[in-house]
């Protein structure tokens, strides 16, 4: 279940913080209504803004068994067997931008060759067991489970991976969750979330 279904499905939520502006602005009053197609109103607007940016890249497992180097491996006969996010998770639709912007999202696909994830820790795991040839998901979640990266998306290739954050109108603590967003934009957050593979917003 993507997070903004948490969220409608009662989940107790304070701050929303996806890895996509689709999910933010789909709970946002004020965005497009092409995206809030139910004008749902779940985002406290001033409290809006990006807290980090994070990159698409092609991570393989241990000693890459598969000689996967690029994104454009993945339209070859090299691979056998991909992990992908789902298509309503952003890990997806980056990966679909990617894979598409190349021309070679068709063969995988029709080949029987990619396999999917409900989200980007179960891609991450699927590679990490080596239960697939590579996987698309983020440089933290590659860092994270100390996986190699073998491609990083370029500019262009997809949108970026911008974090916005807000709190919600549904939080039984908003002065408590303004300060904690306050405290993530400090220098001391910044350096932790640099160490892993993020960098801070512009």
């Amino acid at each position: 279940m993507a997070a903004p279904q948490w969220i409608l499905s009662g989940a107790d939520c304070d701050i929303f913080i996806p890895a996509a502006q689709k999910q933010m602005d789909q709970l946002d009053i004020l965005t497009d209504p092409s995206v809030n197609t139910e004008r749902l109103d779940f985002i406290l607007p001033e409290t809006r803004f990006n807290l980090v940016e994070n990159k698409v890249i092609l991570a393989v497992p241990d000693d890459n068994p598969a000689n996967i180097h690029s994104f454009e491996d993945l339209g070859t006969d090299k691979l056998s067997l991909i992990c992908l996010g789902n298509d309503d998770v952003p890990v997806g639709a980056y990966s679909k931008e990617i894979l598409t912007g190349l021309g070679i999202m068709e063969q995988p696909e029709s080949s029987s060759k990619i396999t999917y994830g409900s989200n980007v820790k179960e891609v991450t795991t699927q590679v990490k067991e080596a239960s697939v040839d590579c996987g698309i998901i983020y440089a933290t979640d590659a860092f994270s489970a100390g996986l190699t990266v073998v491609d990083e998306a370029e500019e262009g290739q997809c949108r970026q991976v911008i974090y916005p954050a807000a709190v919600l109108n549904i939080s039984g603590n908003p002065e408590e969750a303004r300060t904690f967003l306050d405290y993530l934009l400090t220098d001391q957050c910044a350096e932790i979330f640099e160490a892993v593979g993020f960098t801070m917003a512009q």
